[in-house]
């Protein structure tokens, strides 16, 4: 891990990554998702959820496949979405107390809203550790990995990529990272979509932890 000594900026993906009770958040949004298409298209709950499934992993948001095909507004979208509960979430003190005591630039690039973020952020009680978070509508509604996507953020952020550490629970976002130059880490899961491609060079490090990954990061900068 020396070569991460001299590392300045902390990019981290929001969803998966953060935290990782994956279910219990995307549970609800994907059900709000599912009504959401089924109301606006005027089809069944199960034809709408057929619809979500295949525009994801078609194109990496379903709110992606939404707008190519049927023009779907995406704010209304990522507003309705996202209007979640998540009163059961509970304050990080590990992952603060490291994000805290780490001499980096902290920034989120996620494929959800910043509202949504921030939303998160805050439950962790790590909202305010961060400088900046870059979202889908950033992005213009390219999601990760679209090249676009993560040369608006390097824009946006003023980041450079060779100074970046960039984690990621899904392998595949970490694509365009490593292209770029970031030093790249997978978060490891057992999410299908999550560890599809895990198995590729482009990326650099497997973390278990994260919380744990941050403590030896910072311990290895102060030596």
């Amino acid at each position: 891990m020396n070569n991460l000594i001299n590392k300045k900026n902390l990019l981290l993906d929001l969803d998966g990554t953060v935290y990782q009770d994956l279910e219990s958040v995307f549970g609800q949004v994907s059900k709000l998702m599912t009504k959401y298409i089924s109301e606006k298209l005027s089809v069944d709950l199960k034809k709408a959820k057929e619809l979500q499934t295949n525009y994801f992993y078609k194109y990496n948001t379903s709110l992606n496949g939404l707008m190519i095909h049927h023009d779907i507004p995406p704010k209304e979208f990522l507003k309705y979405v996202h209007d979640i509960d998540l009163s059961f979430m509970k304050k990080d003190l590990v992952l603060r107390e490291e994000l805290e005591n780490l001499d980096m630039r902290k920034l989120i690039f996620t494929n959800g809203s910043t509202d949504h973020a921030k939303n998160v952020l805050s439950h962790l009680g790590i909202d305010d550790l961060f400088e900046n978070i870059f979202d889908i509508t950033d992005a213009e509604y390219q999601p990760k990995p679209e090249p676009k996507a993560f040369d608006l953020m390097t824009e946006k952020f003023d980041l450079d990529p060779s100074e970046t550490i960039y984690i990621e629970d899904i392998a595949k976002n970490l694509s365009i990272g490593k292209e770029r130059g970031c030093t790249t880490v997978w978060l490891i899961n057992n999410e299908e979509w999550g560890k599809m491609e895990s198995d590729k060079d482009y990326i650099d490090y497997k973390i278990e932890n994260l919380s744990l990954f941050l403590k030896e990061l910072r311990l290895l900068k102060s030596n």
